[in-house]
C-alpha cells in the first residue's frame, strides 16, 4: 500500500507573531504533528507529506524556515504545492532539493504505487489562482508519463466552486482548461486541493477532487449572496490519501476521543 499525508493551509508566520492578531498557527500544526505521531504505529507507514499550499501566512522566508521546523518530527519526504498567501522565490529558497531551480514551481514524483503531481496555480498579488500554458503543459507530459497509472494530482485552489461567495472570486479562474485536460487522462486520478479550510467532495471530468481542512481555521458554509467575509477559528486536522488497488481518503481529526469501549 501507498500512503500520502496531506496537509494544508497552515499558515505559519515567524516566530513572535500571530496572524490576524488571533490565530496562534504554529500551535496548531505543532499539535497536529504531535497527533499525527501518536497514531503512526496505527495508520501504518507513510511515503511523503503533501502540503497543498499557503504553508505561511506573509510569504516570508522566516515562515517557511518555521514551518520546516515544526514538520521535522515527521520525517517524511516533504512535497509543496504553493498557495496564494505564499511567495514563490522564497518558499523555493526553503525547499531547494524539492522544487525546480526556476519558473513555475510544478512537479511530479513517484512514491510507491502512485505517481504524485503538484501544480503552481499562484498569481503574486492576488486571491484567484490561474494554471499557466506553461503549467498546463507540464500537467499534459506528466500525465502521459503516467501512462494509465494511479495520480493523486495537487494544487492549492479547488477546480470547483465551493458555495461561498467570497471564496469563489478567489477560485481558478481557468477551470475549463483544466477539466479538458483530465478528461483524457484513462487511469484512476483523484485531485485534492486546499484554499476552502474545509473536507468538501467533488468530480471533475470523471475524477474524484476534494479539499483538505485546515488545522487552524474554517470558513462558515455560508451560501448566501452578502454573507459575512470572514474566517471562524476552529482547528481541524489532515487527510491521509492511500492506493491499494484503489484510493481511499481517511481525514485525521486534530484530537482522539476516549475509548474504544467495548460494544
Amino acid at each position: 500500500m501507498t500512503a500520502i499525508l496531506q496537509i494544508s493551509d497552515t499558515h505559519i508566520v515567524p516566530e513572535g507573531a500571530v496572524v490576524s492578531g488571533k490565530l496562534d498557527t504554529a500551535d496548531t500544526l505543532a499539535r497536529l504533528v504531535e497527533r499525527i505521531g501518536s497514531i503512526r504505529h496505527q495508520i501504518g507507514p507513510i511515503d511523503a507529506l503533501l502540503v497543498s499550499g499557503d504553508l505561511s501566512d506573509d510569504g516570508s522566508a522566516g515562515s517557511y524556515a518555521r514551518f520546516r521546523s515544526l514538520i521535522a518530527p515527521l520525517d517524511l519526504p516533504v512535497c509543496v504545492v504553493p498557495g496564494n498567501h505564499d511567495a514563490r522565490e522564497p518558499m523555493r529558497a526553503a525547499f531547494a532539493y524539492d522544487l525546480p531551480e526556476t519558473g513555475a514551481l510544478n512537479w511530479s514524483r513517484q512514491f510507491g504505487d502512485i505517481r504524485l503531481i503538484g501544480l503552481d496555480t499562484l498569481v503574486e498579488g492576488q486571491g484567484a489562482g490561474f494554471l499557466s500554458r506553461d503549467s498546463l503543459g507540464f500537467l499534459e507530459s506528466a500525465l502521459l508519463q503516467a501512462d494509465g497509472a494511479p495520480v493523486l494530482l495537487a494544487l492549492h485552489h479547488p477546480p470547483f466552486a465551493c458555495g461561498i461567495a467570497f471564496m469563489d472570486k478567489i477560485g481558478l479562474t481557468n477551470k475549463e482548461a483544466l477539466e479538458e485536460i483530465l478528461a483524457g487522462y484513462s487511469g484512476v486520478l483523484r485531485l485534492v486541493c486546499g484554499h476552502i479550510h474545509s473536507l468538501m467532495i467533488s468530480d471533475i471530468s470523471g475524477h474524484v477532487a476534494m479539499s483538505s481542512p485546515s488545522p487552524c481555521s474554517t470558513f462558515a458554509y455560508d451560501r448566501r449572496s452578502d454573507a459575512p467575509v470572514g474566517y471562524m477559528i476552529e482547528n481541524d486536522g489532515c487527510l491521509l490519501h492511500t492506493w491499494d488497488k484503489r484510493f481511499q481518503s481517511i481525514r485525521i481529526g486534530p484530537v482522539a476521543g476516549t475509548g474504544p469501549f467495548p460494544f
